[in-house]
This record gives structure tokens, sequence and C-alpha cells, in this order.
């Protein structure tokens, strides 16, 4: 005897074909939530291609500016930009070199280009590390590590930078950048916390494109990146942040810190980015290349965990292939 469904759920019925389960969606992700990645690297003489990240290169100035027109026709509006400049210090940092590129985008695109700029130190210093070190060379020295990251946030809004985004995990430097910017008449500069940034070890090729591994005797960003042991300081990081003027609050990396994106975006009322780091998406395409993973349905299934935990936007470096993927 055929059991009698009358009055319980049949769940089946809103999966039988892929119209019923398109209108049924309770999450739903489009192209025009991604973000993707720029490096842009003084003194070279042609883009290169960064290991691990196929589709993915260090850019020259000239050929940034025509990557991003590229991806401009495939439908991605929004970028984050990294620059490396050619040469490496211990202080004195100038920014000249990122800002023209911020200048150069805003001029070529103009209000057609949502253009946000990493602020940090890891690409500019010696040393690797993402603020200035003590004479010493045993840890970073927060409030000179402030002070100039600050000013560094301040030259690519003056550039014409719509999102300054920190990145170092420095105590207080929200506060700083906030105070800078509007000093300089630069209130409507929006601001984007890398407010709960993991000491992770999914970082690998995108250290390799912004040359921003560590160097010398002080190995690893551990004294002030998030251990991933204690979720608690990611809260405080991104309440602290918040309060001092943040915009926007982001969880990094993704995949493994789904908890923390879930927990931190029903808690504090920001809108949430989520970086889908260079090594989690390195993997993927890894497995892609193997026949061990259906590329497109991958990266799309990563990005709707991504939604579903709270993101209203996701940085990643498969951005210029959204609109293609999400349609198939």
């Amino acid at each position: 005897m055929a059991q009698d469904r009358r009055h319980g759920l049949t769940l089946r019925r809103l999966r039988q074909d892929p119209l019923i389960r398109e209108l049924t969606r309770q999450v739903r992700v489009s192209h025009t939530q991604l973000i993707q990645p720029h490096f842009v690297v003084a003194g070279l003489k042609g883009r290169e291609p960064v290991p691990g990240l196929p589709g993915v290169h260090r850019e020259t100035p000239s050929s940034l500016v025509d990557q991003v027109g590229r991806d401009l026709e495939a439908g991605v509006s929004k970028v984050l930009l990294f620059g490396v400049p050619a040469e490496k210090r211990d202080g004195g940092f100038a920014f000249d070199f990122t800002a023209r590129q911020i200048e150069a985008l805003r001029q070529q695109f103009g209000a057609n280009l949502w253009i946000a700029v990493d602020v940090c130190l890891c690409s500019y210093t010696k040393h690797g590390h993402c603020g200035v070190l003590s004479r010493e060379q045993d840890h970073v020295v927060n409030d000179a590590s402030v002070t100039e990251l600050a000013r560094q946030a301040v030259a690519y809004a003056q550039a014409g930078a719509s999102c300054v985004a920190p990145s170092d995990m420095m105590d207080g430097r929200i506060a700083a950048i906030r105070t800078g910017l509007e000093a300089a008449g630069l209130e409507r500069t929006l601001l984007m916390s890398y407010s709960a940034k993991f000491h992770s070890r999914f970082y690998g090729p995108f250290r390799e494109a912004a040359d921003s591994a560590p160097r010398g005797g002080l190995q690893d960003r551990a004294t002030y990146q998030i251990d991933p042991t204690r979720p608690q300081d990611a809260y405080a990081s991104s309440l602290r942040d918040a309060e001092e003027g943040a915009d926007i609050l982001m969880v990094k990396p993704g995949l493994p810190y789904l908890d923390i994106l879930k927990d931190l975006s029903s808690r504090i009322e920001r809108p949430w980015a989520v970086y889908e780091v260079s090594g989690e998406y390195g993997a993927v395409e890894a497995l892609a290349e193997q026949g061990l993973m259906a590329r497109a349905a991958a990266h799309v299934e990563c990005w709707t965990a991504f939604v579903r935990a709270g993101a209203s936007m996701i940085i990643t470096y498969g951005a210029r292939s959204a609109r293609e993927w999400l349609s198939a």
C-alpha cells in the first residue's frame, strides 16, 4: 500500500525539476556581489602568471588597465588592488606607485569601477611583515605601524580609491585611518576592515603574487593575526573595528571559518565580506585540473556557502568568470 502523504511534508516535490528549484532558492549568489583582486607590480617587463592561480597574473601598470577593462566587459565592476613597489624599505615608505595606478584606473573607467585598495606594509618592507619592526627586529611596533597605515590609506583615498581596506591587524588602525580620512576631507571614503583575519596556512599563492612572505628572524605573523583556536578574538576585533568606524567587516580565509562568519554576521550589524583566499581558490583549481572536481560548480558551491553564512560580498579570484559560471 502506498504511504498516505496527504498530511505529511513531501520535500521532493520542490526538487523535481530545475525550474522549481530556481523558484524556491533561499540563497542566491549574483556576480554583482563579487570583487576581483589584482596585483600590480613596479618594474615588471611583462605580466607574470601567479603559481597556483590559473588566469591570475602579476600585472604591469598597462596590463592592469587592459585586464580591468576586459573584466568590466565580463560583468566585474568591483576590484581589490594590491600594489607592489620596486623598492623595499624599513621606514619612510612611499605610496606613490600604487596611488598612480588608482589614478589611472579612475581616469580610464570613472564611476563605472568600484576600487578598493589593500592597506598594509607587507609588500613594502624588507622583512615582509605588515608593520614596522622594532630596532631589534623581534616584534612589530603597533603605534608606529598605525601611523604609516593611516598615511597610506589617506594617500590611496586622495588618489581616487572608493574604499580603503586595512589588512594588517594592528590594534587601533581603524580609528586612526577614519580620523585621517576625515581630517583630509575624505569622509565619503569607505573603510573595509579585515577585522577577523586568521593566522592561516592558506595564503601561499598570494604571498608569491604580492612578494609579501615574512623574511628574517620573525618568521610568521602569529603575534598580530588571530589564532584559529581563539574565535572570541574575532568577535572582539570586529566589534572594536565597527565602533571605530569601519563600514564593512571581513572574515579571512573563508571556508575554514564559516562558523566565524555565521556567528559574527548575526551579532554585528555591518555588511560582511569574506575573502576566498588564494589557497582555497587554488585547491579547487588543482582538483579541477586533475579532473577530480567540476570547476564552475565547485566554485559556485563555495560562494553559496559564504552567502549562506552571512556574507553580502565575496573577494574571489574567480569573479571574472562568475557571470558565466552562475548561469551554467
